[in-house]
């Protein structure tokens, strides 16, 4: 068995002495790990990090067992990375995330986002509206997709400003009025009606509303927690934002 594709490295873990088992996202292949083996050299252990985009050939003799990779470079982003708090816990939690997919699962779109994100997760005021639009994609690639298009009760497209926690719907301002205390903010950066820079209130109820449903629908029945990575990342990302505007 043999494929080559790229792809974006999530991490890496000691494997013997000389090697280690590398966990990477594919743009055709989906999360896929593999032994690269002298992994642990001084040549090789830079392009092994996290975030760096590589060329990946996997070699092994049946299709289930864990195999070889050939990795090459592409796009050495783990320096810039490493450089930034708020990057390094970006790129923790894309791997958390990414995680709760099946291994081996093709993900084209979730890779291609995981690329965009990737190349701005030391910029906070792109790297905070992508990542949680990366978690609606990936809520949406679980089943348990969102519908911020129209509204629940009227089906309007316009004024939507919340979010019903039992359906995952939107509804408008005037529709949802009676019932407000029961709802979940909407952010109107998320439904693309108006143009503007995302305040901090905005990306808090976003992340409010992403992480409701990821607890509800995702990890309260696999019996798991919230990973540490996305409260770093959300800490990183508050400090940044706090930073710019003082």
């Amino acid at each position: 068995m043999e494929w080559r594709d790229e792809g974006i490295i999530l991490g890496a873990r000691k494997h013997g002495e000389t090697s280690v088992v590398l966990e990477t996202m594919t743009a055709a292949h989906g999360r896929h790990l593999g032994l690269v083996r002298g992994g642990r050299s001084r040549r090789m252990q830079p392009l092994l990090q996290a975030g760096n985009r590589v060329d990946l050939t996997w070699r092994a003799r049946l299709e289930e067992h864990l195999g070889t990779f050939q990795v090459e470079p592409l796009e050495l982003n783990a320096a810039r990375l490493l450089a930034s708090a708020l990057a390094v816990h970006g790129i923790q939690l894309l791997g958390a995330h990414l995680r709760l997919m099946p291994e081996r699962d093709a993900h084209a779109g979730l890779y291609e986002a995981l690329k965009v994100i990737t190349a701005h997760l030391d910029e906070p005021d792109i790297a905070g509206p992508l990542m949680v639009r990366f978690e609606l994609a990936l809520l949406d690639e679980l089943g348990f997709g969102l519908d911020l298009t129209r509204c629940a009760l009227t089906g309007s497209r316009d004024g939507l400003a919340y979010v019903s926690p039992k359906s995952g719907r939107a509804v408008t301002e005037d529709a949802g009025t009676p019932w407000r205390d029961k709802l979940l903010p909407l952010p109107s950066f998320l439904t693309g009606q108006v143009r503007t820079e995302t305040s901090r209130a905005a990306l808090d109820d976003a992340y409010r509303l992403t992480g409701f449903f990821f607890h509800r629908n995702v990890y309260e029945p696999r019996g798991m927690e919230e990973p540490a990575a996305r409260g770093g990342f959300l800490a990183a990302l508050a400090r940044s934002v706090e930073r710019a505007v003082g």
